[in-house]
C-alpha cells in the first residue's frame, strides 16, 4: 500500500497539470458556446433577481404538477382493470422498477446498520 502512494501522487500531479493547462481554454470555449444564456450585467442584484424568478416560477408550477400526479395515480389504479391492454414490455419495465426500488431499500438498510450484512451491532 505504501508503494502505491508515490504512484498516486505522480498521477495527481499529472492530472492537476493537465487541468491547469487546458482548464482556461475549456472555460473560454464553454462560455463562448453558452453566451446567449448569460445575463448582462453579471451583478449580485441580477443573480438575486434570477433566483427569485426561479423560485416563483417553481411555485407557479405546483398546481400543474399536482394535477399530473393525480392523473398518473388514477392511471396506475386502472392498470389492474385494463390488464388486456398490457404488453410484455410495460410489465418488464414495471418489474425492473420494483426490483430497483427494492435494491435501493436494501442498500439503505445495510448503510443504516453500519455497513453490516448480518444485522445491527449490539
Amino acid at each position: 500500500m505504501a508503494s502505491k502512494i508515490p504512484q498516486l501522487q505522480s498521477k495527481m500531479t499529472q492530472a492537476s497539470a493537465a487541468a491547469a493547462n487546458h482548464g482556461a481554454s475549456y472555460y473560454k470555449l464553454l462560455m463562448e458556446q453558452n453566451k446567449h444564456y448569460i445575463q448582462e450585467p453579471p451583478t449580485v442584484e441580477k443573480c438575486q433577481s434570477l433566483a427569485k424568478q426561479l423560485f416563483y416560477t417553481r411555485l407557479a408550477s405546483i398546481p400543474h404538477r399536482y394535477d399530473s400526479f393525480w392523473k398518473e395515480l388514477e392511471y396506475a389504479k386502472n392498470i389492474p382493470k385494463n390488464r388486456q391492454d398490457l404488453n410484455m414490455d410495460s410489465v418488464c419495465y414495471a418489474a425492473l422498477f420494483g426490483l430497483e426500488c427494492f435494491a435501493w431499500f436494501c442498500g439503505g438498510e445495510i448503510i443504516g446498520r453500519g455497513f453490516t450484512f448480518t444485522g445491527y451491532h449490539v
